[in-house]
């Protein structure tokens, strides 16, 4: 059992990670754990015989005193080598730890170890698939293991052992069958779990496995549905009056404070619904906007039995909704609210097509590790949202095979999570939904939301932004290049050799039919190649032509003399390779014997393939063959990768049109209320409104926070900054460094510095990092730092002594509460750069019914994300913070002092750098 077996806990810090160029260990702890209890321990610092790097230092808190008094490794090899022996070696990270000890053990004249080992990293990655992080400090943070100090090898051991224990307790909750089919999986992991699943597994057979919260689809353990619960009861009315607002949330808001303009907002709200009427919202950061439209929304659904929908742009912004702020609504009205979070299909995992890839295939180790993931969230997730899981890799491959389309096989409801999420929208009083999902219903044979009975859209200038994604077309030479690939010749070991082989041993498909698809596939690759030569060469001379020397370029399709003929041969080929394709799978299928479940799984693997090229054949004949004036298509290329790095991308200029016929089916039947921070900008309050199509009688209120709320707010812009005009790009990236250093180093980190070139981004962290200026900082940047945006964020968050950088996704939709952030620096202003296609296209289009592109467009855009830019800093009324502009051309364009209006009734200061960064040190020492 495994109960009884000894287990080395092992953690090492060193010099670097290569002992062969003589990096050394600087400490070693071991901890001795039997029937999950720590038995014993044993840490010691070692003498690297060499000084440890300053980096290290920083990163260890080692340093050179610390180990002065030191033995060497060889004095402890023999005790470390003892308390390894009989036992299964454990690291967080054993890929690291165990060779690096290996060699140490080599140069100390042992033999090498032999026993089995568990990477912890991998463990938790099968057993906890939906953490944020695998970091040892993200998991720690996450499970409440205790972690005092990161990276020192005697508190990193503890807190492995912890998460080794913490794993093993979770498999222990897992059903029997789960524990089963991860057994049968394990033996292509890397490190040895096979018998940690193995002993859980018959520990799990010794006792009772009830099965009262799975349900079974084949040999898959699923949670079962949550029943979705009623309301408590009646609820009491609207609270129409500042006293009952205020007597309602002064009890469960904690430090609630009144805030006039929320229950301003409520009443709006509340009216608009009421009234089926149609308002536009602009509400301040400090208002408390959601709140503020949540309240009024769930008491219009539940006295007029109507369904409200509220849309947000992201997902991360559902999520929030979800797990903060309708807790907060239930507790204010002592009510169950009913609410269902209804997203994509695709967002949906399809458990039939999973289960079929689970049972038929041999699998890498990616496809090995993703499997499992999948296997242990199937018996937990609630609502089967493939979001919720972190698969690095190649897993994401295999998670685009499992999701959810509208070819997916039928299946019971109860197996199906997104038809259990449009079950539960059927019975909620709110829908959750996003801005995609919204105008998918323009496609959609049946809609999903016809009967909402009123709409809030949250973020509503995102609104465009969905729009143009939600009509935008893509081509890519790549994406061409890897179907191809799947499907293969008869000499390739890819779809159609498997298919020819089951079809013709089984006489399912005459040979003859099978060679006829394969001669049109032959003819349609030779077809392709010829099209991108073409393409190639007139790519090639508009490349010459001109003067830019950027390696990454685009230009507008019709810049171009192509000659369509070819592309439409090239779409006549597919499309005859689908029809004979579909003619083998309906041959295949239709034969007197049953299929056999590996032929099943062919067959099902051949038509996703058929699926893909249909849905590619679209894009190419958008792209290249239908040409509208509402549209712009460009080509994106990289000139050290040709043809790979080809792209065309096709956009709608203007997507008014889109939004009203979304709409129209809602206006004057519901109340319609759209709402964000940003909806005006100063001497253009109809700038988002008018593309969102909607009614300039629609009335536009403004709900400003008061003044006092940004009394912890000032803004400094750096007079003395060069002229990125007048300078060479390296001259201004070193100015932009110098100025971010001063700022890090005098507010001690917690700072957000928001550039509008990802280029630029760049190029200023190398410079940073050069310099070792900032050596004692976590430097987390867009880009260059691994992880999506909402990683990046949570790890900027755990450092007190931190920096990030960011682009576009940045400026907004960020919140960092309390004194998590100190300053925002904005590097450039942020225009949209003119040579950006989609910019290019809609400036063009401005101009040529006669309006100034700069008024109309490029100034009002740059205000708005300006705008939202200072909202990252002031989320609350006790925050403090800086807002910095290190650009000029606020101070030097007549323009600026638009941008200096945007900002709410704060102190802006004109300064040099160096009067800026002795402001910034009073002011922070005084705010201390």
């Amino acid at each position: 059992m495994m109960e009884s077996q000894k287990y080395a806990i092992v953690d090492l810090e060193t010099t670097g990670h290569n002992p062969a160029n003589g990096d050394r260990m600087i400490q070693i702890a071991i901890v001795i754990m039997k029937d999950w209890c720590i038995e014993k321990t044993f840490t010691s610092f070692i003498h690297p015989g060499r000084p440890i790097p300053l980096f290290i230092q920083d990163l260890t808190n080692i340093t050179d005193e610390d180990v002065r008094e030191a033995l060497p490794f060889e004095a402890h090899a023999d005790k470390i080598y003892e308390l390894l022996d009989g036992a299964v070696f454990v690291a967080h990270n054993a890929d690291f730890d165990l060779p690096f000890l290996q060699a140490e053990f080599k140069r100390a004249g042992l033999s090498q170890w032999h026993g089995k080992t568990i990477d912890t990293v991998e463990l938790a990655k099968i057993v906890f698939p939906t953490a944020l992080g695998y970091k040892l400090g993200d998991l720690a943070s996450e499970l409440g293991i205790t972690l005092e100090k990161a990276h020192r090898a005697d508190d990193d051991a503890k807190a492995t052992a912890m998460l080794l224990k913490a794993c093993w307790q979770e498999l222990l909750n897992l059903p029997l069958l789960t524990l089963q089919q991860m057994h049968k999986r394990s033996f292509r992991l890397k490190s040895n779990l096979a018998q940690l699943f193995f002993d859980a597994l018959q520990l799990k057979r010794s006792k009772v496995d009830h099965y009262e919260h799975h349900i079974f689809y084949q040999k898959l353990a699923i949670k079962k549905p949550v029943r979705n619960m009623e309301p408590i009861g009646e609820s009491f009315p609207y609270p129409a009056t500042r006293a009952e607002k205020i007597e309602r949330l002064q009890t469960k808001v904690p430090n609630f404070e009144e805030r006039p303009e929320q229950f301003q907002m409520m009443d709006y709200v509340w009216e608009s619904l009421n009234d089926k009427k149609e308002l536009v919202i602009e509400a301040s950061t400090g208002i408390g906007k959601t709140l503020a439209y949540l309240l009024p929304v769930y008491h219009y659904a539940r006295k007029s039995r109507h369904k409200v929908g509220i849309s947000t742009y992201t997902s991360h912004l559902m999520d929030q909704l979800i797990q903060e702020e309708l807790p907060r609504l239930e507790r204010i009205t002592g009510d169950r609210v009913r609410v269902a979070l209804l997203k994509g299909m695709r967002h949906y995992v399809d458990v039939a097509r999973f289960s079929q890839l689970y049972m038929a295939r041999e699998d890498s180790y990616d496809e090995t590790l993703v499997i499992l993931q999948v296997l242990v969230w199937l018996s937990k997730t609630e609502t089967g949202d493939l979001d919720e899981l972190n698969v690095s890799g190649g897993g994401q491959l295999f998670l685009e095979k499992i999701r959810k389309t509208e070819n997916s096989r039928v299946i019971q409801r109860e197996f199906d999570f997104y038809e259990r999420a449009v079950a539960k929208a059927e019975q909620s009083d709110i829908i959750l939904t996003n801005h995609a999902m919204m105008l998918a219903d323009l496609v959609r044979q049946t809609p999903l939301f016809k009967e909402i009975g009123g709409w809030v859209i949250d973020e509503a200038h995102q609104f465009i932004q969905a729009a143009i994604a939600h009509d935008e077309k893509l081509f890519s030479f790549k994406s061409w290049k890897y179907i191809f690939g799947q499907i293969g010749l008869a000499t390739d070991e890819a779809q159609f050799t498997r298919l020819q082989r089951a079809a013709v041993k089984s006489h399912r498909v005459p040979l003859q039919v099978m060679q006829r698809l394969e001669k049109n596939f032959m003819q349609m690759m030779t077809k392709f190649d010829q099209v991108m030569q073409h393409f190639m060469q007139l790519l090639t001379q508009k490349l010459k032509s001109t003067s830019k020397r950027e390696m990454k370029m685009s230009f507008f399709l019709d810049e171009l003399a192509i000659d369509r003929t070819q592309f439409e041969q090239f779409s006549s080929a597919v499309q005859r390779w689908i029809d004979l394709a579909e003619e083998v799978a309906t041959q295949f299928e239709s034969s007197v014997d049953d299929l056999a479940p590996e032929h099943i799984y062919l067959l099902d693997e051949w038509r996703f393939w058929i699926r893909e090229y249909k849905l590619a054949i679209v894009q190419w004949d958008d792209v290249f063959l239908r040409s509208n004036d509402h549209y712009s298509t460009w080509v994106e290329v990289d000139k050290r990768s040709m043809p790979s790095s080809i792209q065309l991308m096709k956009k709608p200029i203007q997507v008014t049109s889109i939004i009203e016929r979304l709409f129209h089916h809602y206006r004057n039947r519901v109340g319609i209320v759209w709402t964000s921070g940003t909806m005006t900008v100063p001497h253009n309050t109809n700038f988002i409104t008018d593309q969102l199509g909607i009614s300039r009688n629609v009335k536009l209120e403004v709900l400003q926070a008061p003044p006092a709320y940004f009394s912890g707010a000032k803004a400094f812009v750096v007079t003395d900054m060069p002229d990125i005009q007048s300078v060479s790009q390296s001259d201004y990236i070193e100015a932009v460094a110098h100025a971010v250093t001063q700022t890090v180093r005098t507010t001690e980190g917690r700072c957000f510095v928001l550039f509008t070139s990802q280029q630029m981004l760049r190029e200023t962290v190398e410079l940073i990092q050069e310099s070792g200026l900032l050596e004692d900082y976590m430097l987390f940047a867009q880009g260059v730092t691994a992880g999506s945006r909402m990683r990046l964020l949570k790890a900027f968050q755990k450092f007190n002594q931190s920096v990030l950088f960011g682009t576009n996704s940045f400026w907004e939709g960020v919140d960092v509460p309390g004194d998590g952030l100190a300053s925002v620096i904005v590097v450039r202003l942020p225009f949209s750069s003119p040579d950006e296609p989609t910019f290019r296209a809609r400036a063009g289009y401005l101009q040529a019914n006669g309006q100034n592109s700069f008024a109309e467009l490029s100034l009002p855009e740059a205000i708005l994300r300006f705008k939202q830019g200072f909202g990252r800093l002031i989320r609350s009324s006790q925050d403090k913070g800086v807002f910095i502009v290190l650009d000029r051309r606020i101070e030097t364009k007549s323009y600026g002092a638009e941008f200096i209006r945007a900002l709410p009734p704060i102190s802006v200061q004109k300064l040099s750098l160096a009067t800026m960064v002795l402001e910034l040190e009073d002011w922070y020492n005084n705010e201390r």
